[in-house]
């Protein structure tokens, strides 16, 4: 049953040195709060998943969270490169970068299959594609049924899933709508699920569409109002796009992002605290 939290706390509970962490949001409610938690916190030695992973990643391996990335499509989106990803990847800065990269529809079969109990994802799709050539988790099987060749790819079962969410409810129920990825499935498929909300309502439930997840499944809910900046919460808060272009400029050169790093987040007590910083900076 879920827990009502710090989120301080529940990073500091669940997110564990040597986990596999998936911080997962798709454009949309992508939970940076928690990203910058865990790095605030020194956890080192992480596994991340993720569809799409774009600054939030960057800031997590250029911090020298991250061992191992398994993703799709890696980018600042509408701006660029990752700067921090690439540098760890190329150049091992901070330190090597294993990196295991997938579609967007292998990612999202495999949370299902994690999610579903069974080992592998089995799917139509990568044919004509050069993913099998960089990834050797990508194999062939073929359809007993009509002799079809098909993908199979390891299921995804993370240790910890984290998912922002617009709201939850005293019991633990959590909200959310508006474009969403493979939240539910992530934490479907993980054994904690942590989820940081804009607020806490008396009860939540999907008359007005959206989708909900149980409280049977979830571990801990933290309050983070705007938690989700610079990306948006739909019905909160706008995708804030200045950022992410000056995102670019900050994670350019190794030695400016660590001194970014340092100023707005290390040497800040929390989110709401960063924020503030953000804004007397003339960031937001």
């Amino acid at each position: 049953m879920a827990e009502h939290l710090t989120l301080r706390d529940a990073i500091q509970r669940h997110v564990l040195p040597g986990s596999t962490v998936a911080l997962e949001g798709f454009t949309h409610l992508i939970p940076y709060a928690a990203g910058l938690e865990i790095i605030r916190q020194g956890i080192t030695g992480l596994t991340v998943v993720r569809m799409t992973p774009d600054l939030i990643y960057d800031q997590l391996i250029g911090m020298g969270c991250v061992d191992k990335m398994i993703f799709s499509w890696g980018g600042n989106p509408g701006v660029g490169s990752l700067h921090r990803f690439r540098d760890a990847f190329e150049h091992q800065r901070p330190k090597a970068l294993v990196i295991e990269e997938h579609a967007h529809a292998a990612m999202a079969n495999a949370y299902v299959a994690g999610a579903s109990g069974l080992p592998l994802a089995l799917f139509d799709g990568y044919l004509g594609t050069s993913y099998e050539d960089i990834n050797p988790n990508i194999k062939r099987l073929t359809c007993p049924f009509t002799g079809k060749a098909l993908a199979a790819v390891p299921a995804i079962n993370p240790d910890v899933a984290i998912i922002h969410a617009q709201k939850a409810d005293k019991e633990g129920n959590v909200w959310l709508s508006g474009i969403v990825g493979v939240q539910k499935e992530a934490v479907l498929a993980a054994k904690v699920a942590i989820v940081t909300v804009e607020e806490v309502v008396d009860r939540v439930d999907d008359s007005q569409g959206g989708t909900v997840i149980p409280a049977w499944v979830i571990d801990a809910v933290c309050v983070v109002p705007m938690g989700a900046f610079p990306s948006y919460a739909s019905g909160y808060y706008p995708r804030n796009n200045r950022f992410y272009i000056k995102w670019d400029a900050i994670a350019r050169d190794y030695d400016s992002f660590k001194a970014w790093m340092q100023d707005f987040v290390l040497d800040t007590q929390d989110f709401s605290h960063y924020l503030r910083k953000l804004q007397e900076a003339d960031y937001v």
